[in-house]
């Protein structure tokens, strides 16, 4: 197993690549929402500026990585079609989007009753109720802001007060709960993808490898014995079975407002057993890595069908995980969670991993086993704090990843080098 870990401009230092090198990519680039007013994450002038900048990367990208070879790159959706656009011009096709849901996003979403009282001179009534929210922190427009959830800025209580202005209710942003995975495939080269798997090694993703959970799923027949008296169809007599569910492009962190949106489902013939999500972080297990919670043997599959598509929020030790040896240094952290999105509340804080958005372990080790083949180069253009490259040790892939701030490089190192010796540990 190979790690590199290059500090620069990703753009420069993939110049200086071979062409179709790598097998895979899966990075989290900016998504040009001044995210925390960051300088890394500006829009560059505007829409247009901004796809011209991240084509260009895309475009290396696209000469670095293998014919038929999957990318998946994380998009917020208010700017999710910038990035979209950019790679596809670049000459990537779109194969599809995964959604990752969670419950820790904070609406930052103006009260335009309560603004146009203000306005008016309006009294408005106290109700003596307190509701805690996102406080700008820096002077951006409210529109700008709105999707980013509180990340500009710091929590704030304030007490609810009720106006009679015509627009009383009227607000300007819904509450984030999901981010994009785009799936995207460097052309194929050969006629067919079989063709181009042979050759190249690229061209699918790993199905079988990556089916959520563990219980045995039996495929029916092509139709019943009755539709075979019908219609002189052929029954299939051998149904085939496969451990764990088809992988869907559905994932969450386990909140209770995402939950709610899951059917109950499944059926068995022993006594119910509680699948929630928080039922999964207590356990710290996750269906993506073919974990089940602990149950008795005859307990039945009811439940909600969340749980087939689980992953947990990071740790707090998870984030400083081969941390122990460096400095601790101010921070920002997404409340409600640690979860990697500008769509949450940023707090100040002190930390020895940083980075304000951290992603979890389970679904990086998730991602990286869909789309690079075995023993392949995973290569991550904006590598942050390492979650990808933690991900490419523990799956067994070789990983090369570039990031431009050293501070986060020096996290990156620590991180991944903690992996990679408890992995070398466990095999000896």
């Amino acid at each position: 197993m190979k790690i590199q870990i290059i500090n620069g401009d990703c753009l420069e230092i993939m110049k200086t690549m071979e062409d179709n090198s790598v097998d895979s990519i899966l990075t989290d680039p900016p998504a040009g929402i001044s995210f925390m007013g960051k300088e890394w994450d500006k829009d560059r002038g505007g829409r247009d500026e901004w796809i011209k900048w991240m084509q260009e990367i895309a475009s290396e990208c696209l000469r670095v990585i293998k014919p038929g070879g999957h990318c998946l790159v994380w998009a917020l959706p208010r700017t999710a079609h910038w990035t979209t656009t950019a790679w596809e011009n670049a000459g990537f096709e779109v194969r599809d989007v995964l959604a990752h849901l969670f419950g820790s996003g904070f609406p930052k979403s103006l009260n335009i009753g309560k603004k146009i009282d203000k306005i008016q001179g309006n009294e408005r009534i106290r109700t003596g109720e307190i509701k805690h929210h996102a406080q700008k922190g820096v002077a951006v427009a409210e529109e700008r802001g709105a999707v980013g959830g509180g990340a500009f800025g710091q929590a704030k209580d304030e007490e609810i007060t009720i106006g009679n202005s015509p627009f009383e209710g009227y607000g300007s942003a819904l509450k984030p709960a999901r981010e994009d995975w785009i799936l995207l495939r460097k052309p194929l080269s050969e006629k067919t993808i079989a063709e181009n798997c042979l050759k190249w090694g690229t061209g699918g993703i790993r199905i079988d490898d990556c089916r959520v959970g563990t219980e045995e799923i039996v495929n029916k027949p092509a139709c019943s014995a009755g539709e075979v008296m019908k219609t002189g169809l052929k029954q299939n007599s051998n149904p085939t079975v496969s451990q764990g569910r088809f992988p869907s492009h559905i994932t969450h962190d386990g909140s209770e407002e995402v939950l709610e949106v899951f059917p109950e489902s499944g059926k068995g013939n022993g006594e119910p057993y509680n699948y929630s999500g928080k039922e999964y972080n207590n356990k710290k297990t996750s269906m993506f890595n073919g974990d089940k919670p602990q149950a008795p043997s005859n307990y039945n599959e009811n439940g909600s069908a969340s749980r087939f598509f689980y992953c947990s929020k990071p740790s707090k030790a998870e984030r400083n995980m081969g941390c122990d040896n460096l400095e601790e240094k101010e921070s920002k952290k997404m409340d409600g969670g640690t979860f990697e999105s500008a769509s949450t509340i940023a707090t100040e804080r002190t930390a020895k991993n940083n980075h304000p958005t951290v992603k979890p372990l389970k679904l990086m080790q998730y991602y990286t086993r869909l789309i690079t083949p075995k023993r392949g180069i995973c290569l991550d253009p904006f590598m942050g704090s390492g979650t990808t490259g933690m991900a490419c040790v523990k799956e067994d892939f070789n990983f090369i990843g570039i990031e431009m701030d050293k501070e986060y490089c020096k996290i990156a190192e620590a991180r991944i080098g903690w992996v990679r010796n408890e992995r070398a540990n466990q095999l000896f």
